[in-house]
């Protein structure tokens, strides 16, 4: 690793914005900082989108410094413009606390207790009554200023709300408290945060003196290498909750990365030193077949998220998905591994499979088709192949009476939900 940690995360690519980038620099050099990002309890999960800033702040965490993440019980509760066309949908304030809560475990996870704190803004803006904040606040802000904020700026043809207008004095008020309460010197954010987090250095440079060490950097957009947004899959969301991502789907989101992408992502995503990384782009150019460096990325990034067992889980899904032999994955696995397969119900017990492949689950259009493809060794029942027209298909026989898996040729299967083992 670098000397500074600004030269490593130059490197690594990712720095956009600095508002004082040689203070900075020289401030972590010389002092151990806490350092603050914001998450609004929108949802009750993050998502990889999350991590790019996280990992950050777990950089300079394991420098020694001190991340704090700030969940915004009240901003949340009113709402971010956030670049967004129309005022976000109000939430009520025990779904805030759900998600909160929710988010406040994902980030223990990630982040453990020693050397990190979580707090919520509601814990201090909600004291504030309109008065002091008025004359305390509002008084030390310019709505010209305000209005050339570009997240503003970009709602001012279709109209914002006084309410999300004055986000930025609460933020700027976030970065004040942790100033003066918890020794934060910089906050972090992604770029449409550049007017929030400089408002709150204003605010600071005016309470505290214009020499008052605040600093504020953002990261860049990150988008794949064919123009569209990271994190984003046909399915949706790439969660860090296990209930709505698996750690399978986790994984082969990893692994499935671009060529293009792959060494960016290991900047980012990873802790692995530049002679590793640098290893592994020499493999993208010279055996880009191998995908050794989107494996590591899997693993690495599924490791700090779900933990090493996770990683050994899915690495044994996929082995054998690829093998086709699942008769070794537990019924857990095989709810993993198939979750993006084709399924069907299934109510009943033993049953004779020609049947079983056309009047129950339609897997095959006709018994004369069903017939064929079994006789030609097309068929394979829960991982074995079955060329015996008489076979009869047991739901109870395996992954715990919960699952059939069907596989027509080489790559075609089927997930067939049982009731026997419930």
């Amino acid at each position: 690793m670098t000397e500074n940690i600004i030269d490593e995360l130059t490197w690594r690519g990712a720095i956009n914005q600095q508002t004082d980038a040689q203070g900075l620099k020289e401030y972590v050099q010389n002092h151990q900082i806490a350092l603050y990002c914001g998450v609004d309890p929108t949802g009750d999960s993050l998502h990889v989108g999350h991590l790019v800033t996280f990992m950050i702040l777990k950089r300079f965490q394991l420098l020694g410094h001190k991340p704090v993440i700030v969940i915004g019980g009240a901003t949340g509760s009113i709402g971010d413009p956030s670049g967004k066309k129309s005022e976000r949908v109000l939430q009520s304030m025990d779904q805030v606390r759900h998600n909160q809560d929710a988010l406040t475990k994902q980030m223990v996870n990630l982040f453990g207790t020693d050397n990190f704190e979580i707090v919520n803004n509601y814990d201090w803006l909600s004291k504030l009554d309109l008065l002091t904040f008025l004359r305390d606040y509002g008084k030390l802000f310019n709505v010209n200023t305000m209005l050339n904020k570009e997240i503003v700026a970009s709602r001012l043809e279709v109209g914002i709300s006084y309410t999300e207008f004055t986000y930025q004095i609460l933020q700027a008020i976030d970065f004040l408290t942790l100033y003066r309460e918890h020794n934060v010197k910089l906050q972090i954010g992604g770029g449409d945060q550049w007017g929030n987090i400089t408002a709150g250095i204003d605010l600071i440079h005016r309470l505290e003196g214009p020499k008052a060490p605040a600093f504020g950097l953002t990261i860049p957009l990150l988008l794949k290498a064919d123009g569209t947004k990271f994190g984003k899959t046909e399915g949706g969301a790439v969660w860090l909750d296990p209930k709505k991502t698996s750690p399978y789907e986790f994984y082969q989101f990893w692994l499935n990365t671009d060529d293009r992408d792959v060494i960016k992502y290991l900047k980012y995503f990873t802790f692995l030193s530049h002679d590793q990384i640098d290893s592994l782009a020499a493999q993208v150019q010279s055996k880009p077949e191998k995908r050794a460096a989107q494996r590591t990325l899997a693993q690495e990034v599924t490791r700090f998220v779900h933990g090493q067992a996770a990683v050994e889980q899915a690495e044994k899904i996929s082995a054998a998905l690829f093998s086709g032999d699942i008769q070794s994955l537990t019924a857990a696995e095989i709810e993993q591994g198939f979750q993006a397969v084709p399924s069907v119900e299934y109510d009943g017990g033993a049953i004779n499979l020609v049947e079983f492949l056309v009047d129950q689950t339609q897997i095959e259009p006709s018994r004369r088709q069903a017939r064929e493809d079994i006789k030609n060794g097309a068929i394979y029942v829960n991982g074995i192949r079955q060329q015996d027209l008489d076979y009869q298909v047991n739901p109870a026989a395996c992954f715990d009476g919960r699952f059939v898996i069907i596989r027509k040729g080489k790559k075609k299967y089927t997930l067939v939900r049982t009731n026997s083992g419930k």
